[in-house]
């Protein structure tokens, strides 16, 4: 017969009420400004404003002006860039040059880890 000590539930509820309590007392702690200004950055998107930015002008340099004047870069998925064309022949003219831009974006921006780009015709604004 297998019978449960008095003090192994003591020992439960006491091991609970120290775990809430301390997630209560986190919770009143002064924050590091350094993880509240993060938390800032993250929940406003700044980030992301400065990471399309840098997408931009790289996508412009490795496209060149002719054909980035006819382009834009969208965003990057699972290491697929999206890029926006204004018509087929601008989108054929990027399938013969997709290797040369695929090296020069590597170079440019080496933490994006762009693999492949994908175009789609659509209005450029």
């Amino acid at each position: 017969m297998n019978r449960a000590w008095p003090y192994d539930t003591a020992a439960t509820d006491f091991a609970a009420r120290r775990a809430h309590e301390e997630r209560r007392s986190y919770a009143r702690r002064p924050k590091k400004i350094a993880d509240v200004v993060a938390q800032l950055i993250a929940k406003r998107g700044y980030g992301r404003h400065e990471a399309t930015d840098q997408l931009a002008a790289a996508w412009s340099a490795a496209a060149g002006d002719a054909l980035a004047a006819a382009s834009r870069a969208g965003r990057i998925r699972r290491g697929q860039l999206e890029v926006l064309v204004a018509n087929s022949t601008v989108m054929q003219e990027f399938s013969f040059q997709k290797q040369r831009i695929l090296t020069e974006l590597g170079r440019l921006l080496p933490d994006a880890k762009i693999r492949d780009l994908r175009f789609r015709v659509g209005a450029i604004k």
